[in-house]
């Protein structure tokens, strides 16, 4: 453990409610859930009054519903979301460079570098929740630890936890000073470390490992034993604390993408592009605003069965408009056989770079992409005034 990193972990409570009851304030302390309520749909969130019940993200909605049958379900605004998430980072951004966000709702923060600018550690924990909740108006909870695994689970204990009786408020935020990790985490259940899933737990259990600190007095070569040699090794080091990863910057993030599943799964290839086209819009949307160009394209598509494949192909050069990246992955789409029907669809980019292909005065799809890229300055800048709802791609429509 490095004493001198100071590493937050600022989690979103239940954020897409949260959104959700921002722009309808009269369900508050009412069991909401976003997600679709049909036979194949899938919590996405759930409020703390809906987990009251037992409904939580991952769990299938008709299951929710017994469970919670006033529960008011929402289908969801993934463009709202994603536009609320940027007005989130920019607050990160505003305290310091290294931020990683893990997804929409949540980032790490080292702020190592800022204490001298903004105070203690705490100081800008409660610097970031108020101004998230004042300006964004969603609740936030932070971590703060001298590693990235253990401001997460500070995180955690820093939120609201829904009770049979009702829900109870969180501190907010947990700091973990540096020298106490340990008393932190042994008295934690073992599920509470990474990769400690249903399968290595039912393991564990077998040899009287309950608590993080029964497995970091275990011998490592008996642990080995038990879950495997790298598994073993890699929970030994968390049981101790010990996590040395870095913060990575988002400049660094080595994807951008996004994928659906559907209610109902899709048969032709018209539905099927549709589909692509909204998913490369949203891609592209957040290729701009990392302000990177993607030369690695990965279509996906998972079929009714589960079985999934994906196609990739990498260009001369970097692109980061819809349009640039439907064309470039159409040409797969097209070699698919969609006859089983397709269940979930992604797009995803990678290769990034500051580069686009030189241009040439007979190369049409370059001059194309170009003149694209123009028009989608235009629109994002006409999204930021108006929302995201303001435009969208025709073919998506």
């Amino acid at each position: 453990m490095n004493p001198e990193r100071v590493i937050l972990h600022v989690d979103m409570d239940m954020f897409y409610v949260a959104v959700e009851l921002r722009e309808r304030p009269e369900l508050r302390g009412k069991p909401v859930v976003v997600g679709s309520a049909g036979p194949r749909g899938v919590v996405a969130a759930a409020s703390y009054e809906a987990r009251r019940f037992g409904v939580f993200s991952a769990m299938g909605s008709i299951h929710a519903q017994r469970l919670c049958p006033d529960a008011i379900f929402l289908p969801g605004n993934h463009a709202l979301y994603q536009e609320v998430s940027t007005e989130v980072h920019n607050i990160f951004h505003s305290v310091t460079p290294h931020v990683e966000g893990l997804a929409l709702d949540e980032a790490f923060l080292d702020v190592t570098g800022s204490l001298k600018i903004f105070g203690s550690a705490v100081e800008i924990a409660e610097l970031l929740r108020h101004r998230i909740r004042t300006e964004i108006d969603i609740p936030c909870s932070v971590g703060i630890a001298t590693n990235k695994f253990i401001a997460k689970i500070a995180s955690k204990a820093a939120k609201p936890i829904a009770t049979a009786e009702g829900v109870r408020e969180g501190k907010g935020v947990v700091q973990v000073e540096s020298g106490s990790e340990l008393s932190f985490l042994h008295p934690l259940p073992i599920k509470s470390l990474w990769g400690v899933g249903p399968v290595t737990q039912e393991k564990l259990d077998r040899i009287g490992i309950k608590t993080i600190g029964d497995l970091a007095a275990l011998p490592l070569h008996v642990l080995t034993v038990a879950v495997g040699e790298a598994h073993g090794r890699h929970l030994h080091d968390l049981s101790h604390g010990r996590d040395e990863r870095p913060v990575e910057s988002e400049r660094d993030v080595k994807s951008i993408g996004h994928e659906e599943t559907f209610n109902e799964d899709l048969f032709t290839y018209e539905e099927v592009h549709r589909h692509l086209v909204r998913l490369c819009d949203a891609v592209a949307s957040r290729l701009r605003a990392h302000q990177t160009l993607a030369r690695t394209l990965t279509l996906k598509v998972k079929f009714s069965d589960f079985h999934s494949i994906t196609r990739s192909i990498t260009a001369d050069g970097g692109k980061s408009s819809g349009p640039s990246l439907v064309d470039a992955l159409t040409p797969l789409l097209k070699n698919i056989n969609l006859a089983p029907g397709v269940r979930l669809l992604g797009v995803s980019t990678s290769n990034f770079t500051d580069e686009r292909a030189q241009p040439s005065l007979f190369d049409e799809d370059q001059v194309r992409d170009d003149s694209w890229d123009q028009a989608s300055e235009a629109i994002d800048h006409i999204r930021e005034k108006f929302g995201k709802g303001a435009i969208r791609p025709g073919s998506a429509l």
